[in-house]
C-alpha cells in the first residue's frame, strides 16, 4: 500500500489556478493528478470516472457550486478529502460543513499547498496494521442488545441480529451495513431511515454518512480539521466522526 500512488481531481475554472495547482501535485511524491474539471458537472463526472481519493475544488464555479458537488460527492464516497482551494474566504464555515479536509484562499504560498498534501499523504498511506499514534481509546459501553432488522434490498429481504451491525454508511448513493463475519448488506433506504430502527442505545450517528456501533469502537485519530476516524473491532472499514460529535460521545461515555 505504500507504494501506491494517491489520485487527484481538479476543479476550477480558472486556467491559471489549475496551473499552480497542477505543478505543486507533479513536485510532491506520492501523488498523480487523474484529470481537471472546469466545472461542476464535469467534476462529478471525472469522480465518477476515476475515483479519486482526493479533490481539490473551487467553491464558485459554473453549473454547481463546489457546495454542492462535495455534497453529492460524500454520497459516493464519504471518505474522498475535499480541498477547497478559492478566493473566497466567506464560504469556510460551510465548507467545514461538508466536512472539508482544508480550505485555502487565494494566493496562496507554495509551502502552504506542500503541507497540504504532505498531511494528506500520511492521512491516505498509512498502513492498516500500523496503530496510530496514540489514539484516543474508549471505554466498552455495555448495552442490551436489542432485536432484529428487517431490511428490504433489490434481491429480498434480509434480517440481522441489530448486535451484529459494526457500520453502517452510505455508499455509492446507498446505505451499506458491514456486519459480524465479514458480512455486507446494501440497500436503497436512506440512511436516516435505518437509523430509526436502530437501537439509540447501541447505535451513535457520528456523521452525516455513518452510523456505529458503539460497542465496536476501538480508537479515534485525527483526519482532518475537524474531523476523526473511527477505528472499529471486527471490521477493515472505518467511520467519520466530526468534532461536535466526538464531544457528544465523550459524554455518553463520561
Amino acid at each position: 500500500m505504500g507504494d501506491e500512488l494517491i489520485r487527484v481531481v481538479i476543479a476550477d475554472d480558472e486556467e491559471g489556478m489549475r496551473m499552480i495547482l497542477r505543478k505543486m501535485i507533479a513536485k510532491a511524491e506520492g501523488f498523480v493528478l487523474c484529470a481537471e474539471a472546469t466545472n461542476g458537472p464535469q467534476l462529478l463526472e471525472l469522480v465518477e470516472k476515476y475515483r479519486p481519493q482526493v479533490c481539490f475544488l473551487d467553491v464558485e464555479m459554473p453549473g454547481m457550486t463546489g457546495l454542492e458537488c462535495a455534497k453529492s460527492i460524500q454520497d459516493t464516497d464519504p471518505q474522498t478529502i475535499l480541498v477547497f482551494a478559492t478566493a473566497h474566504d466567506d464560504y469556510m464555515a460551510q465548507a467545514f460543513e461538508v466536512y472539508a479536509f482544508d480550505y485555502m484562499v487565494k494566493p496562496f504560498r507554495m509551502e502552504r499547498v506542500m503541507k497540504t498534501l504532505e498531511r494528506i499523504k500520511e492521512v491516505r498511506l498509512k498502513k492498516p496494521e500500523e496503530k496510530p499514534a496514540e489514539p484516543i481509546r474508549m471505554p466498552q459501553r455495555t448495552a442490551a442488545a436489542s432485536g432484529r432488522l428487517m431490511l428490504h434490498h433489490r434481491e429480498g429481504v434480509n434480517f440481522i441480529n441489530q448486535a451484529d451491525i459494526l457500520l453502517v454508511q452510505r455508499e455509492n448513493r446507498s446505505t451499506v451495513l458491514y456486519a459480524t463475519q465479514g458480512r455486507r448488506f446494501e440497500t436503497s433506504e436512506a440512511l436516516g431511515d435505518v437509523e430509526a430502527r436502530l437501537d439509540p442505545q447501541i447505535f451513535f450517528r457520528c456523521h452525516k454518512s455513518y452510523i456505529i456501533n458503539l460497542n465496536v469502537i476501538d480508537s479515534i485519530t485525527p483526519y482532518g480539521r475537524w474531523t476523526y476516524v473511527v477505528h472499529l473491532v471486527g471490521t477493515t472499514q472505518d467511520a467519520l466522526i466530526t468534532h461536535e460529535k466526538y464531544e457528544e460521545l465523550e459524554k455518553l461515555f463520561g
